[in-house]
């Protein structure tokens, strides 16, 4: 063989592994922060809410770390990971200032009914409310954890103590941590007792956890054991907004976007997961648009059902912002995982089908070649 001819054959032999490579994942991260806007995501602090003292305790600060008139300057100063690495190397659905809509479609609009909808790709009529019952719903999660490849490799952390009972761990077979509970497992290391006496000792405890224990707890637990498919739902966005602190409710998303940043750093500088991890990151409802409600979210209040999705990783085309006109749904999620796993989530109840990932470039501004 012709040596040019040999040199050709490798360079082709190369691009099509790493083709082949980009197109399915081995290992899924599916990280939720609860009740965060589409707004602050594609256009950063809003400019009604940061400047006002009802809901900022020093708006001169607040606007010295999360004001700019820029829009793209804007949301990049609230979450730089997402705006200089997901829309980059990512996709990100949400944006209604393009006609790009992402939404629940369950009726209610709060929590539970959320979280249901995204694990289980159903929007079941008969769960109404943010009640601790169990889940009769087959989950994602529970499916996964049935395979061969997944089995003892699926686990959950989350802030809300919820989450127990919405995917149903007792059923499920995976471990749920979930609100305080400390880890019970028999080689527990010194960080983990550390985090346990950290929890212990947390004096005044609300039905959420503080999400930077939650992470470390995450964290931790996925160095040692190295799962393949893993959830961690976060809580503190939707608690500062319902307590109606924007400042608090802004510092908290920056925070939840320098732990994912964070733990991106990490899946890809370990070779158990690097180029084979895709992250998927969602919230479970929308809130009010305005200073007037955004506040609450509830099947009353406008924009409750209006959400977003960020993609990262392997099997997802590096197209950033999708400003194309479209809609999706959080009964995507479930069978969307799936599908990236190349899998078919197959279970007793109807399910949405898997969202069609963009592969048209020219929707990617970052594109060299628009």
């Amino acid at each position: 063989m012709k040596p040019g001819f040999c040199c050709f054959s490798l360079l082709l032999l190369s691009v099509i592994v790493a083709a082949q490579s980009n197109t399915q994942t081995e290992n899924i991260f599916i990280i939720t922060t609860d009740g965060f806007r589409w707004q602050e995501v594609f256009t950063g602090a809003d400019s009604s809410l940061i400047a006002n003292n009802e809901f900022v305790k020093d708006t001169s600060v607040a606007k010295e770390l999360y004001w700019h008139k820029d829009m793209s300057e804007r949301r990049k100063m609230l979450l730089p990971f997402f705006w200089n690495v997901i829309a980059k190397k990512g996709q990100l659905y949400g944006n209604r200032l393009y006609g790009n809509k992402s939404d629940v479609a369950n009726f209610y609009k709060i929590s539970y009914p959320g979280y249901n909808e995204i694990f289980t790709g159903y929007t079941d009529p008969a769960i109404i409310i943010n009640y601790p019952k169990k889940n009769p719903n087959t989950n994602i999660l529970e499916y996964l954890n049935r395979q061969y490849l997944f089995h003892g490799k699926v686990v959950a952390f989350s802030s809300w103590y919820v989450f127990p009972f919405i995917l149903n761990e007792e059923r499920s077979g995976f471990p749920v941590n979930s609100w305080y509970e400390n880890i019970k497992d028999e080689h527990a290391d010194s960080t983990f007792q550390l985090i346990n006496k950290v929890q212990d000792n947390v004096a005044s405890k609300t039905n959420t956890r503080y999400d930077l224990l939650t992470y470390l707890n995450a964290k931790e637990y996925i160095g040692q054991h190295h799962p393949k498919i893993v959830f961690i739902g976060l809580g503190e966005t939707d608690e500062f907004a319902h307590e109606a602190r924007y400042d608090q409710y802004l510092q908290h998303a920056n925070a939840v976007d320098k732990m994912i940043s964070d733990l991106w750093y990490y899946v890809q500088t370990t070779p158990f997961y690097k180029n084979k991890t895709t992250f998927i990151i969602t919230t479970d409802h929308g809130r009010g648009k305005n200073e007037f409600n955004w506040t609450n979210h509830s099947l009353f209040t406008t924009g409750s059902s209006q959400t977003w999705l960020a993609l990262l990783g392997a099997g997802v085309e590096p197209l950033g912002e999708m400003k194309n006109e479209q809609q999706i749904y959080q009964k995507q999620i479930a069978a969307t995982i799936a599908s990236l796993l190349n899998i078919e989530f197959k279970t007793e109840h109807k399910i949405g089908k898997p969202i069609a990932l963009q592969t048209d470039r020219s929707n990617n501004p970052f594109f060299l070649g628009k």
